[in-house]
């Protein structure tokens, strides 16, 4: 992935520890990845309940043993206080992903999501105070606007939440800002859109639209689409993830800090769209797939019918700036389910 010169230098020039939580998970791991290839000492927190140890695998295979012997596992929770402490003991930076991340399974089981997402993240929160740790950057998520309605969303205005996933990251935020304000702890919260790419699980009730419509496709299941497929997304790739939590964590901008920021491309897709190019990047290598249809059904409960970011405040306060677009991480996503289905 491409990163400004000035941040690989400043990197490699001082190396830190970051404690990444979620490091089997699919942003999680590829945080791991990048912060080895920059020789950073990483410390990884993961009880892999959604996370998995192949994407662990995965990283150990792609970059030099030197850079990976600087990786430490935890395997654990982040319910257990004692463990975070641990956790976050000598890191110099928090990147916080680990989370019960879907929507539909917070409306199941909504006091798993508020244990996990609220109680797991507040542990996180004291154990980075307690510790010293510099900056703490979390994963917040666009769930937290709500039924705003159809315009572009900008941070300081939220709607009503639409499911417990939603609360919960509110109240992380509210937390965030609490222990600014409070105990002069530093934090930023990203609010991602539809992140996806490499490591992201195609499988699974509640897997994420892009790496289950892959999935379908290559295996010739129908595609199914939650309601009239002109719901609209913000699709983002994980590098400009990436990148927006490095800018987060090491901006030197005091007005930068206990901010939220929305992490995006800051363009609308609908779900018809989306299938549309998807099956024409398909179609180039399996001329079949051209006839391929999707299949509608009801909406889905909890889901926000619209969904599109204004990033400014992230391109004028971190510097952000997304490199990778939809049409050119699609390519990039689709090169590497393939090659993992071969």
């Amino acid at each position: 992935m491409s990163l400004p010169t000035h941040l690989v230098e400043s990197l490699q020039r001082e190396p830190r520890t970051w404690l990444v939580t979620g490091v089997g998970g699919f942003i999680g791991s590829n945080l791991l990845e990048t912060l080895l290839k920059l020789d950073q000492r990483v410390v990884g927190f993961d009880n892999f309940s959604s996370g998995h140890r192949r994407n662990l695998s995965e990283v150990q295979e792609i970059v030099p043993a030197a850079q990976w012997a600087r990786f430490t596992l935890i395997d654990g929770d982040i319910r257990d206080a004692g463990l975070c402490r641990r956790a976050c003991d000598g890191a110099d930076y928090v990147l916080h992903h680990a989370a019960l991340g879907s929507v539909p399974l917070s409306v199941e089981r909504p006091q798993e999501a508020d244990a996990i997402n609220v109680a797991g993240t507040l542990n996180i929160l004291t154990a980075a105070r307690d510790a010293g740790v510099k900056r703490m950057v979390f994963a917040s998520s666009s769930a937290v606007y709500g039924d705003l309605g159809s315009g572009s969303m900008v941070e300081d205005r939220i709607g009503r939440s639409l499911s417990p996933y939603a609360v919960t990251k509110h109240v992380n935020e509210l937390y965030a800002e609490v222990f600014g304000r409070c105990y002069n702890f530093s934090s930023i919260g990203l609010r991602y859109f539809n992140v996806f790419g490499p490591r992201q699980d195609p499988n699974g009730a509640y897997a994420a639209v892009i790496p289950k419509w892959i999935n379908s496709f290559i295996e010739g299941a129908p595609i199914q689409i939650n309601g009239d497929g002109e719901t609209t997304r913000d699709f983002c790739h994980i590098d400009n993830v990436v990148l927006a939590n490095l800018l987060a964590a090491t901006t030197e901008k005091t007005e930068a800090v206990n901010k939220i920021y929305n992490i995006a491309c800051g363009e609308r897709t609908s779900l018809n769209q989306l299938f549309a190019t998807m099956r024409g990047l398909l179609a180039s290598r399996d001329p079949m797939i051209a006839k391929r249809q999707p299949e509608f059904r009801e909406f889905r409960p909890g889901d926000v019918r619209h969904s599109q970011a204004d990033i400014t405040r992230a391109r004028t306060w971190l510097g952000y700036a997304p490199n990778v677009s939809l049409a050119q991480g699609l390519e990039a996503a689709l090169s590497w389910y393939l090659k993992r289905a071969a």
